[in-house]
């Protein structure tokens, strides 16, 4: 089969290319390079079987394109980290939005089966655990700018599912939980690779709040052969599934696991919110922890690899440089 993969070359969907072209499919990314990297491509720039476009999902034309004669749509371009959306406070909205609208029409004209890279922030505040698909959703006020991003990506399931319902377009929804591993990069905030470069540098790990907060981090290995899983079941359209590991873990001893197996003399150091976001619009939540039934239901799927084989492979990739 072929597939177009928006934000092919970022971290997720680098990954996901690869995997695809071993399967034999054929793939085409569509990528602006904001956040993804031609670097993560590497190991397959020269694979017959790939096509790579510099270009941007706002762009209609070009994307109905590149969406016609392809199988599946795996949307992954979006705006990422909590730095980022807080620095690019409407293109985050526009990105996140206005793309999805055009990638779903895109998919709707051309016949394409269109698959949602979504995230676990669509819960926000939600206090009970674990995190089920049908569960309410319990968002901070807008003055919170942090929680623009929950709100545009639970907008772009309702999108999905609206066009699954009226326009009987074949939609799922993969609500994905902290995934980590090679080549995801700390610019943005992501507090795996954020550690595991300043452990192997010898500086303090920086932790914000007090460090209690509870998660749950997946192998991009395993998100991926989920997402592979998902693609082949027909009972996942119309279905919003969480992809996740259940493996809790505070930030604090997350940082802890990592000074311990980077082999480093880092210390912690705890930093208030309002320091690490002096601009303001950040607020955090205790704990998120998927209920992934649904997902092993559809597939059989199960994770494979734990917190610490995770942590090894983000320290691996950093130590490349």
């Amino acid at each position: 089969m072929r597939y177009l993969l928006t934000g092919g070359a970022g971290f997720i969907g680098s990954h996901l290319c690869e995997a695809l072209l071993a399967r034999g499919d054929e793939v085409l990314v569509l990528d602006d390079f904001s956040t993804g990297r031609r670097a993560n491509l590497s190991a397959v720039a020269l694979h017959e079987g790939l096509r790579v476009v510099e270009g941007s999902v706002l762009d209609r034309p070009r994307l109905r394109s590149l969406v016609r004669g392809v199988g599946s749509v795996l949307h992954l371009a979006s705006a990422v980290g909590v730095q980022k959306i807080l620095a690019e406070r409407v293109a985050g909205i526009v990105t996140n939005v206005d793309g999805t609208e055009a990638v779903l029409e895109a998919c709707a004209e051309e016949g394409a089966r269109f698959f949602l890279a979504s995230t676990s922030e669509v819960y926000g505040k939600l206090a009970a655990v674990p995190f089920r698909e049908e569960d309410d959703v319990v968002l901070g006020p807008s003055a919170l700018h942090r929680w623009s991003y929950a709100c545009s990506k639970l907008l772009d399931e309702f999108l999905a599912l609206a066009w699954h319902q009226e326009r009987g377009l074949p939609v799922t929804v993969a609500r994905f939980f902290n995934v980590v591993g090679p080549r995801q990069r700390p610019d943005f905030g992501a507090v795996l690779p954020r550690f595991c470069a300043a452990a192997l540098a010898g500086r303090d790990l920086e932790v914000h709040g007090s460090g209690l907060q509870r998660r749950c981090f997946l192998h991009v290995h395993d998100c991926v052969r989920a997402v592979l899983l998902l693609l082949d079941r027909r009972e996942a359209v119309g279905r919003v599934v969480n992809v996740g590991s259940a493996e809790e873990v505070t930030i604090r001893a997350l940082a802890e696991r990592v000074v311990s197996l980077a082999g480093s003399s880092s210390a912690l150091k705890v930093r208030p919110y309002a320091a690490a976001f002096p601009s303001g619009g950040f607020e955090d939540m205790q704990r998120r922890v998927p209920d992934t039934s649904r997902l092993q239901g559809l597939t059989g799927w199960r994770p494979t690899l734990d917190l610490d084989a995770s942590i090894r492979d983000a320290l691996a990739w950093a130590r490349q440089g």
